[in-house]
């Protein structure tokens, strides 16, 4: 079970024209945005990846307005732990389990979640916060990460899992974001 105290949020590459061309791309930014939110109210660490921005341009508007306070980290890599800086952060966070949401959920979401879960942490990917360019690529990186023993949740199941307790401070927060 997840749990707030030791939990974090890792956006993968949510960015630039890509964004808008993954497989069900609005479904997806709005429920990163729901998760982030989610995360934000249960105040969990997040941080943000972009693949090599100058090219590929920065995290989408409706992501980036949730996260203003948060300096994405650029990487060159697919794999988000081959970077320092990336290293560094979650390793500052001090939590030992990473939810992952993004894309693309075969190329940079599944290396950084799998790097992640060699690194040691306790990984969870949310199936339905992450995407690729077709529908068969983001089947395709849930099942190569589920093989890899990599947990799958969805945004509804890790939030509620999350808040625990109807009586929590942050459920009714929780709540409107689901309804």
């Amino acid at each position: 079970m997840l749990d707030k105290v030791n939990t974090g949020l890792i956006v993968v590459d949510i960015q630039g024209k890509l964004a808008s061309l993954v497989y069900d791309s609005e479904v997806l930014i709005a429920n990163c945005e729901k998760l982030i939110k989610g995360a934000q109210a249960l105040k969990l660490p997040i941080i943000c990846l972009e693949q090599n921005p100058e090219k590929l341009g920065g995290t989408v508007n409706k992501i980036s307005s949730l996260l203003s306070s948060i300096n994405p980290i650029t990487k060159f890599t697919f794999n988000g732990c081959d970077e320092a800086n990336f290293i560094a952060a979650v390793k500052a966070e001090n939590v030992d389990t990473w939810l992952v949401c993004g894309i693309e959920a075969h190329i940079c979401a599944y290396q950084t979640a799998l790097g992640l879960s060699e690194c040691g942490y306790s990984v969870q990917l949310v199936s339905d916060c992450v995407s690729s360019r077709t529908l068969a690529n983001k089947q395709l990186g849930i099942s190569r990460l589920m093989n890899k023993n990599i947990d799958i949740t969805g945004l509804e199941m890790c939030l509620y899992e999350l808040v625990a307790d109807c009586r929590a401070a942050e459920f009714k927060a929780i709540l409107r974001l689901i309804r």
